[in-house]
């Protein structure tokens, strides 16, 4: 397969398009699945996908052609390369047209090959895993390790590389009481295993199996609650994804308000801050722009633009959102890239236990699932509990309860939220597979809407 640095240049010597923006990413993945407390399937694999982006100035504007490819034959990338200017002479010129960006030179490692991972990724926590197979609890679960190496190369001159590791492991235990048999899960995410703490994973799950030794019926109603890490970090990310600036000056999304958006909005007196940041530490992600495909968040023409920090909310104010160039320039807004990682900060040293031990009766959740949109006009999302909803007693947990389906909208929880904890890593059980980096501290909500009772297990 001929090196991706290689790729790039072949592609932009045989363009004949005003301009051009070569994306490659070369992909390496291992995976390990466990069932019944026993290994069942392993397994690496590695491919390859690349994207051509022809650009070609009409009189009337600049319309964009794109083809996209896992081909590793070389003898396609003619093909490719004239299917893709061809494309942009037959399209409409693109309404969020922009000089592309340029000056930015060869970087030092653009020629280096991509990184790979493989089953050894592991072996760090295999061992300890394995001994928990002889217990009494039942355990499944799958591990994940991807490795992303990606090339972003243009006409303009830009040479840019990222390696973008990314690794989670979720084990779900079941454990039989006789009349009735409880599950848990537990979760986390990490670039590369070597910070997993598989033992305080374990621990976790055998705790919260214990607590399903008793079961009780609740009704459906509103309950003061605590969301772990995991459980607000799954609805923080669906509002972050549903912060364009467009939809908003234009009035149709929850972050629209009469005459213009919400930013400024004061939401809570806890100073809490939402942000995005591609150099927080161990949730890293690209520093720049790779867009394929442009939409009201990200533009094609904004390809090697710098992601920097961006805090969606601040001190308890929506602060910023999302607006490509194109879309900033026509709404005097700033330009703002959507973030990879997801971090809310501003809460207290509490723990999560020391969070419970404060309640004197509410639930306690462990994570969601199944989320969808409801109302697009307030943000207001559905989903359902599971594996895991806890009664809390005198600041005790004294047993798990049944499943509920939730009808709540993240803007709203964070104007209720009436305690933040300490913020950690943690794992988006909903949304991981697309959105792995989040730090979120266990937040309190005194009225949370289980809106039904759900028979889901």
């Amino acid at each position: 397969m001929i090196p991706a640095a290689d790729l790039v240049d072949q592609v932009l010597a045989l363009s004949v398009a005003d301009h051009a923006i070569v994306i490659v990413t070369d992909v390496s993945e291992a995976s390990l699945r466990w069932a019944n407390s026993s290994m069942t399937t392993n397994g690496s694999s590695a491919y390859r996908r690349w994207t051509v982006l022809s650009f070609m100035d009409k009189p009337d504007g600049t319309s964009v052609g794109v083809v996209n490819s896992a081909s590793a034959d070389a003898g396609d990338i003619p093909d490719l390369v004239r299917a893709s200017e061809e494309a942009a002479r037959d399209a409409a010129p693109a309404k969020d047209a922009m000089p592309l960006l340029g000056g930015h030179g060869d970087e030092s490692d653009w020629s280096a090959p991509a990184e790979s991972t493989a089953i050894e990724v592991f072996s760090t926590f295999t061992p300890t895993l394995a001994q928990q197979f002889s217990g009494q609890d039942r355990l499944f679960g799958f591990a994940h390790h991807e490795v992303h190496t990606t090339w972003l190369g243009s006409s303009t001159g830009l040479r840019r590389r990222w390696v973008q590791p990314t690794g989670s492991i979720e084990i779900n235990g079941k454990r039989d009481y006789g009349s009735h048999t409880t599950s848990a899960w537990v979760g986390a995410g990490t670039p590369d295993f070597t910070d997993l703490d598989v033992n305080a994973l374990l621990a976790d799950l055998d705790t919260r199996l214990g607590w399903g030794a008793v079961q009780r019926e609740l009704p459906a109603g509103r309950y003061q609650t605590i969301l772990p890490p995991s459980a607000i970090g799954d609805l923080l990310i669906y509002m972050m994804w549903s912060m364009e600036g467009r939809g908003a000056e234009e009035g149709h999304t929850a972050f629209a308000r009469q005459g213009g958006t919400r930013i400024g909005e004061h939401l809570t007196d806890i100073p809490l801050t939402l942000a995005s940041d591609p150099h927080a530490r161990g949730l890293e992600y690209a520093p720049f722009v790779t867009a394929t495909v442009s939409s009201d968040l990200v533009s094609v023409f904004d390809n090697g633009m710098p992601a920097e920090r961006a805090e969606w909310i601040r001190d308890g104010v929506i602060n910023a959102l999302a607006y490509p160039r194109a879309h900033a320039h026509e709404f005097g807004a700033t330009p703002t890239v959507p973030g990879e990682n997801l971090l809310l900060t501003g809460g207290s040293k509490a723990t999560l236990d020391e969070m419970v031990s404060k309640t004197e009766r509410g639930l306690l959740l462990t994570c969601l699932w199944y989320i969808r949109e409801v109302d697009p006009a307030s943000l207001l999302l559905t989903g359902l509990t599971r594996d895991g909803v806890y009664l809390i007693e005198d600041g005790a947990v004294t047993c798990a309860v049944n499943n509920f389906r939730f009808n709540e909208s993240p803007i709203d929880l964070v104007r209720r939220i009436t305690e933040a904890g300490q913020t950690e890593r943690t794992l988006p059980r909903e949304w991981k597979d697309w959105f792995n980096r989040t730090a979120m501290p266990p937040v309190r909500i005194p009225d949370f809407h289980m809106s039904s009772v759900s028979k889901a297990t």
